[in-house]
């Protein structure tokens, strides 16, 4: 691959700016669209290029990354006369690095021309990463084809090559797991300590020496303070733990403490808890403790 190449961006969220930024900022040419066009005004005065369409930014791009919410955001941007499977061809690699799981990964598959490259490639990390360029970036596919794009990659942090196309998609759903299993396990782990009438002070200096030592100490300060701020938005974490429950199922697979998991993340996005940061997660559970009182 050429140092320069013409990258489209699909979808400029939180993550997706950053991705047009970073890649900007390493030398290429960027052509961006979003739904809402204001949210590329800003990439647009640092150089790159508005497109009408994703069929326009598809026509124009050597390679074409979607970065959108979910599997019906991602339908809605490769579908129809505007979409990108009506611009790509066989010159064209369409790069898939939303978290959408791997049955969405294999209907993009069918969805596209015959000829066009397909890479599947989420990420691991969040918006500091993002920023800082120190992502890890699981790639899906041909592995020719995930070499000759792993310059790009590597403008957003260090690459994984995982294995056949789906395979970036399941690395995100297995890393995923680790978080909502994690989190929603420290909270109630936490909730049972102040039910038992143990210091939060001291219940937490005992969580340092078990398996939960580094959530611990990462989560220690929110408890404390009551401040999550923005990384991940809990909707997000919502339906990635439901991807993860439709993978395991297919996989034909009992994994009823992830589905527990779940459980949590659908209740406090019907609390409005939605769009505020997935680590709310733990004042939902740890308050939902004190509320059930003693006997």
């Amino acid at each position: 691959m050429a140092v320069v190449a013409k990258v489209a961006v699909i979808g400029l969220g939180a993550m997706g700016s950053r991705f047009a930024r970073r890649f900007l900022d390493a030398g290429h040419e960027v052509i961006v669209w979003n739904r809402t066009p204001g949210k590329a005004d800003e990439l647009v005065s640092s150089g790159a290029v508005p497109a009408a369409s994703p069929a326009d930014a598809a026509r124009s791009a050597d390679a074409v990354i979607t970065m959108v919410a979910d599997p019906a955001a991602l339908r809605a941007v490769t579908e129809g006369p505007d979409g990108i499977a009506a611009g790509a061809d066989a010159q064209t690699t369409v790069i898939e690095m939303s978290t959408v799981g791997i049955a969405a990964v294999r209907w993009l598959a069918s969805a596209l021309p015959a000829g066009t490259g397909l890479l599947d490639a989420p990420v691991l990390g969040s918006l500091s990463e993002a920023e800082s360029g120190t992502l890890l970036v699981f790639v899906g596919g041909p592995h020719r084809l995930a070499k000759r794009w792993i310059r790009l990659f590597e403008a957003l942090g260090s690459v994984m090559i995982a294995g056949p196309l789906g395979s970036g998609a399941g690395m995100k759903l297995v890393a995923n797991a680790t978080l909502v299993g994690t989190l929603t396990l420290f909270g109630e782990t936490v909730a049972l300590a102040d039910r038992l009438g143990l210091s939060r002070e001291a219940s937490m200096e005992m969580l340092h020496f078990t398996p939960l030592s580094l959530v611990a100490k990462r989560r220690r300060d929110q408890l404390e303070t009551g401040e999550f701020p923005l990384r991940f938005r809990l909707a997000l974490a919502r339906k990635d733990a439901e991807l993860i429950l439709e993978a395991a199922e297919a996989a034909h697979l009992d994994a009823r403490v992830l589905a527990a998991a779940a459980t949590w993340f659908a209740e406090a996005e019907q609390a409005g808890l939605g769009d505020r940061d997935y680590s709310e997660i733990l004042r939902l559970i740890t308050r939902r403790g004190s509320a059930s009182g003693t006997e």
